[in-house]
């Protein structure tokens, strides 16, 4: 048969040529401060069987080797089942589930949240759900917010990176300059509030005055945030907007160390989209074992002191990369060093390899063309001497490929 249409492996070798090619590297676990060596006997390299102190990963708090994560997610598998099963509609909800809604809406200082099987699913299933008239998206928002808006077929007007003032000009043109006139439509603005890949926070109160004063709702991505911030909450939490702030979105698989995604807000909110986000309600509910460690790992979060060493080795790391001479991005617990050249940032991601950091090099489009990076992430389980492994490496691996 001949293909039409499909030449892939000319495109996989286009992006080999060009340095965007990326692979799935097999390791022994994830998520948590070292990669370790396999077994003897066992089928599965590991970077070359070597210990790598592992900076890359968004498990901010170290929670998913936590025993008592471990033995809540352990014991819901047991008394509950390793599934749901199908949507949750059709099978029902559990003890599990309604668990970690409760303590997700007392955190979050909203009626009620709603559990989603996917952060990206949560983002693509909400906006879609609100069948907005317009969508105001900043430029650099996640993936899944972009597909919610093309999903939700709103008007999209996408406004400049971290910009309120932007934001309102694009709102006065759309309603030629009457507060008013977004009455007969429904505005959406959404933005993340901690930006992945720059450790950037979006100026949520200047957000909600732009809103406000349009009638418009917002809707705000707290994926990086969630847990990091006072009692487990995010940055809208750390700036108290719960009441000014309709939509709080945010997973279950960074700093809760579990896996899925959520929305919490009014209880009209969770209504509708029990009913309308069809990645809810055509989608196998989360798995009850996810569920409870994520309920677990917000109790920690809340309680523990994972969060006061987080940002202890986030302010040992920022402060030792910077003194050997690299311009540190970011005011979050993301330290991204921009290296701009995609192959220039390679090399360092394969010079601090050696040196047994596991530290990615993130390139387009991921990023914009001409800042590729390598984004740095400590984690509340790693000791001071890990973090000053870690400035060392980098170190020695930016002068190696002369970039410092």
């Amino acid at each position: 048969m001949t293909e039409r249409g499909f030449d892939l492996a000319n495109r996989v070798a286009a992006r080999h040529d060009a340095d965007l090619y990326r692979d799935v590297a097999p390791v022994d676990r994830v998520a948590e401060r070292s990669y370790f060596a396999p077994d003897p006997g066992r089928d599965l390299p590991v970077l070359d069987g070597e210990e790598h102190l592992v900076f890359a990963a968004n498990n901010y708090l170290g929670l998913t080797q936590h025993e008592r994560v471990q033995e809540a997610a352990a014991q819901a598998a047991d008394v509950v089942g390793t599934g749901a099963g199908a949507s949750r509609l059709v099978t029902g909800d559990t003890l599990v589930h309604r668990d970690l809604e409760r303590r997700l809406a007392e955190v979050k200082g909203t009626e009620r949240a709603l559990a989603f099987s996917s952060g990206y699913a949560a983002n693509v299933g909400t906006i879609a759900a609100l069948s907005p008239d317009v969508v105001y998206s900043d430029e650099f928002n996640h993936a899944s917010i972009v597909d919610g808006c093309r999903l939700s077929g709103a008007d999209v007007v996408v406004y400049d990176h971290r910009d309120a003032d932007d934001l309102r000009e694009r709102m006065a043109e759309r309603s030629g300059s009457a507060p008013d006139a977004a009455a007969d439509e429904s505005w959406l603005v959404v933005t993340d509030s901690v930006f992945s890949m720059d450790g950037t926070v979006a100026p949520l109160a200047e957000l909600c005055e732009a809103a406000e004063a349009f009638g418009a709702w917002l809707m705000v991505d707290e994926a990086h945030a969630t847990g990091l911030h006072v009692d487990g909450g995010g940055i809208v939490q750390r700036e108290g907007l719960e009441e000014r702030v309709h939509v709080q979105m945010g997973t279950l698989s960074k700093a809760l160390a579990s896996q899925g995604g959520y929305l919490a807000g009014s209880e009209a909110l969770i209504e509708h989209l029990v009913n309308e986000a069809r990645s809810f309600v055509f989608s196998t509910g989360l798995a009850p074992p996810a569920a409870a460690a994520a309920s677990e790992a917000l109790h920690l979060a809340r309680h523990g002191e994972c969060r006061d060493r987080l940002w202890s080795n986030v302010g040992q790391l920022r402060n030792g990369l910077e003194s050997v001479g690299y311009e540190v991005w970011g005011e979050t617990q993301v330290l991204p060093i921009v290296v701009g050249d995609r192959t220039d940032a390679l090399a360092l991601e394969r010079a601090v390899r050696k040196r047994g950091i596991v530290a990615p090099a993130i390139r387009p489009p991921t990023v914009p063309e001409g800042t590729s990076r390598i984004r740095v992430a400590p984690m509340a389980t790693h000791s001071r001497s890990d973090v000053e492994h870690c400035i060392e490496a980098f170190r020695a691996a930016g002068e190696e490929v002369g970039l410092l």
